[in-house]
């Protein structure tokens, strides 16, 4: 995933429809696996979804969380909410992660999910929780843009 040597690896992108099992496993989407073979970290995101990681990706961001300063109360509040809910995840045979009980409840995850690729990672949400921030963010496009563009992007 990202860059590496100027040239723009795989990367995440596109949404997907999928469903959980009752054993807890959803599939990956097909082109995403051969990213995710080496291993693969879950853990709770933001806005109540699953970040999941190439384990390369993992470990970079790992270090960055591990090295933010214990003194602060919010550094070490984002980093037990990302390091102490991470989970080494394997796909299986058939292209699925087994995601852990406390991620699926974090998440709200029932039934229907949604894979969301986001260049360096996957994000896994609730369908109706997806649809809802989605449009919100829809609506606000706009306003969300010039901020953007206050911070040249």
């Amino acid at each position: 995933m990202g860059i590496s040597g100027g040239k723009v690896e795989k990367m995440f992108i596109g949404e997907y429809s999928h469903t959980i099992d009752e054993k807890g496993r959803v599939a990956i989407p097909a082109k995403f696996r051969a990213s995710l073979k080496r291993g693969a970290v879950v853990t709770r995101g933001l806005d109540n979804c699953l970040f999941l990681y190439p384990r390369r990706e993992w470990l970079e961001l790992a270090k960055k969380l591990a090295s933010l300063p214990i003194s602060q109360k919010d550094a070490r509040a984002f980093a037990r909410l990302m390091l102490a809910g991470a989970m080494d995840v394997n796909i299986d045979s058939q292209g699925r992660i087994n995601l852990p009980v406390y991620l699926r409840e974090y998440a709200k995850l029932k039934n229907s999910v949604v894979i969301a690729g986001l260049y360096t990672r996957l994000e896994i949400w609730n369908k109706d929780q997806w649809k809802k921030y989605k449009n919100n963010a829809e609506k606000g496009s706009t306003n969300i843009a010039e901020r953007l563009g206050e911070l040249g992007v």
